[in-house]
């Protein structure tokens, strides 16, 4: 009898061979890379001059989380505006197995390195994989997105916290990984489909359609009972040395606002009316803020009052920072533009009527994008998948 792979252990790993260009930044980019590399593949880390965002620095030197994000990597610092480096990126790409960014919309095209016109064409069998915050036929596709803003807009914080309490993000940045687990396993994916095809492809992933998933139990208990639906139970968060970054009021609810550099708060200070806070000594670094949280808190908070939260989400997003309004399960069980677009589907419901389904969040360049099909009943499949034969049936 042939012995099971556990019994005779392989040399390396499942991806040994497999060669990746992590232009990932922050979490979720750098979090699919990471995947890769626990796997064998070589992953070579392609950060800018200054380096990936989230190496700034803290009271205790760089941010841990560079360790805990880009181990099993290498490190290649290149400046895609110059065209020695810009070239030497390209010669990595041309050989390479896969590519994963997470970059705003557009930017890759703006350095000349869009998918269509340049990756794909120097190297048809390389699989691009794309992480946004808002999928590319979104109406928000172009907002500045991170896990924060995320986080309120998908409805996820509206049932994070106490039932006498505000909305709450959720104490780990669970849209940034969600998101960056479902961008692997799309890439491993069109990797599969590559050997047989010979031809990669561009896989995209948004984590607002991966977010809505996770709302299953939450969206389900509302559409049983919507009337006497409690959104949260209860919970506790850690607290970030980053100033704003918090739920603030409007006059029409809340949106949560973050402003993870000087830049963000400078844009901000702007946007709210008073440019001269980012010059202030009290609060234009972060570290000062922070320490005045509860002051700067209180001018965020006197700003946002005074307006509904469209108009705070289009101002900020005009200024470039992260921010969302933080919505309710009753708006985005049913979210129009995620219906419009397909990643919500209708399906038959004998007591509902009809119960909203999300549909795959992920989407390729050369495949249509599968929609969700009927829930079979318990055990509908049983003969089909075991090849029984039907139980003979009483006659009457």
């Amino acid at each position: 009898m042939a012995q099971s792979s556990e019994q005779t252990p392989q040399t390396g790993q499942p991806l040994d061979g497999i060669k990746v260009i992590d232009m990932g930044q922050v979490y979720l980019g750098p979090y699919c890379g990471l995947l890769f590399g626990f796997l064998g593949a070589e992953v070579i880390k392609i950060e800018g001059p200054t380096g990936d965002p989230i190496r700034f620095k803290t009271r205790a030197g760089e941010n841990p989380a560079v360790m805990m994000l880009n181990s099993n990597k290498k490190s290649v610092t290149l400046d895609l505006h110059d065209e020695t480096d810009r070239q030497a990126f390209l010669d990595l790409v041309a050989d390479a197995d896969v590519l994963i960014e997470n970059f705003r919309p557009g930017t890759m095209e703006r350095l000349g390195l869009g998918f269509e016109d340049v990756i794909h064409p120097l190297n048809p069998r390389l699989v691009y994989g794309s992480g946004k915050g808002y999928a590319a036929d979104s109406e928000c596709h172009d907002a500045p997105a991170m896990d924060f803003p995320i986080q309120a807009f998908s409805g996820l914080m509206s049932i994070t916290g106490f039932a006498d309490g505000p909305p709450l993000k959720s104490g780990a940045a669970i849209t940034d990984f969600l998101t960056g687990v479902h961008l692997y396993g799309g890439i491993l994916a069109a990797l599969l489909e590559r050997g047989n095809s010979g031809i990669g492809q561009k896989v995209e992933v948004a984590m607002q359609d991966v977010a809505h998933h996770a709302l299953a139990s939450n969206i389900s208990s509302y559409l049983l009972n919507p009337d006497n639906f409690v959104p949260r139970a209860g919970n506790s968060q850690g607290v970030l040395e980053v100033t704003p970054y918090d739920i603030y009021p409007t006059t029409d609810g809340s949106v949560s606002i973050m402003c993870l550099t000087d830049r963000h708060w400078a844009a901000m200070a702007r946007a709210m009316g008073a440019p001269h806070l980012a010059t202030d000594p009290r609060y234009a670094g972060n570290i000062e803020r922070t320490a005045r949280r509860a002051e700067v808190d209180a001018l965020v908070g006197a700003w946002t009052g005074t307006q509904t939260r469209e108009q705070v989400f289009a101002a900020l997003n005009q200024a470039n920072v992260p921010s969302a309004p933080v919505r309710q399960i009753s708006e985005i069980a049913r979210d129009p533009d995620m219906v419009k677009r397909g990643m919500i589907v209708e399906q038959p419901h004998a007591g509902l009527g009809s119960v909203p389904v999300p549909a795959s969040p992920f989407r390729f360049s050369r495949h249509a994008r599968t929609k969700p099909s009927r829930a079979p009943n318990a055990g509908e499949h049983t003969n089909q998948v075991l090849g029984r034969k039907p139980a003979p049936t009483n006659p009457e």
